[in-house]
C-alpha cells in the first residue's frame, strides 16, 4: 500500500494505462513516497527515509516518478550518471504500486527517464544489477533493450561473498548498449 492509499482524503482509482500517468522528476517531497514503495515491494533492499529524501534532491535530474491523476506517486525509477562512464545511466531502484502493476508503467519509467537523460547528457548505455531469478526485472530490462534495438551483456558485478551476512544472492550487472532512441 503506498502513502497515497492510507490518505482517505485523496482516494483515486487506478490508471487504466500508463497513459493516464504523468511522469517527471521527483522532489524531495516524494521521498517518502518512494521509500513506501521500495518498502512494499518486498524484493528491493530498502533504504533509509534519509536517503530517499537525498536522492530526490541530489539525483532528481536522473530519476523519474509516475504520478496518477491527483498527482500521488504510484512508480518510480532511481538512476545516476556513472561518473567514470559519462554515457552510461546506471539504473538503482525501480518500483510499481502494486494497484497498477501490468499495465507497462515500469517500462514507461524507464523509457521517459533514458530518454531525457540521453536528450540531456547523450547517454548510449543503461546498466542495472538483478539477483538470479528475479525473472520480472530480467523481462522488463530484455524488454527495454529490444524497444531499443540494444544488446544486453550480463556478468557477476558483485557476487554473494562481497555482502556481510548470509543470504544476499550475487548482483548480476546488466550492460544494455547500444541504445537507441
Amino acid at each position: 500500500m503506498t502513502t497515497a492509499h492510507a490518505d482517505p482524503a485523496h482516494p483515486r482509482t487506478p490508471p487504466r494505462s500508463p497513459s493516464s500517468l504523468h511522469i517527471d522528476s521527483p522532489g524531495p517531497e516524494d521521498g517518502p513516497a518512494l521509500w513506501q514503495l521500495a518498502r512494499e515491494a518486498k524484493t528491493l533492499d530498502v533504504n533509509s527515509v534519509y536517503s530517499y529524501l537525498l536522492w530526490c534532491r541530489d539525483f532528481a535530474g536522473t530519476s523519474a516518478v509516475a504520478r496518477d491523476r491527483t498527482g500521488h506517486v504510484v512508480g518510480f525509477v532511481t538512476g545516476y550518471v556513472r561518473p567514470d562512464a559519462p554515457a552510461t545511466l546506471l539504473i538503482w531502484q525501480i518500483s510499481v504500486a502494486e494497484s497498477v502493476r501490468g499495465l507497462g508503467v515500469a517500462g514507461a519509467l524507464l523509457d521517459a527517464l533514458s530518454l531525457r537523460v540521453a536528450t540531456q547528457r547523450g547517454i548510449d548505455c543503461l546498466e542495472t544489477t538483478i539477483t538470479p531469478g528475479n525473472v520480472a526485472s530480467e523481462r522488463l530490462f530484455a524488454s527495454y533493450a529490444e524497444r531499443h534495438g540494444a544488446q544486453v551483456k550480463r556478468e557477476v558485478l558483485f557476487p554473494a561473498e562481497q555482502f556481510p551476512g548470509s543470504g544476499h544472492e550475487p548482483e548480476v550487472l546488466h550492460r544494455i548498449a547500444p541504445l537507441s532512441f
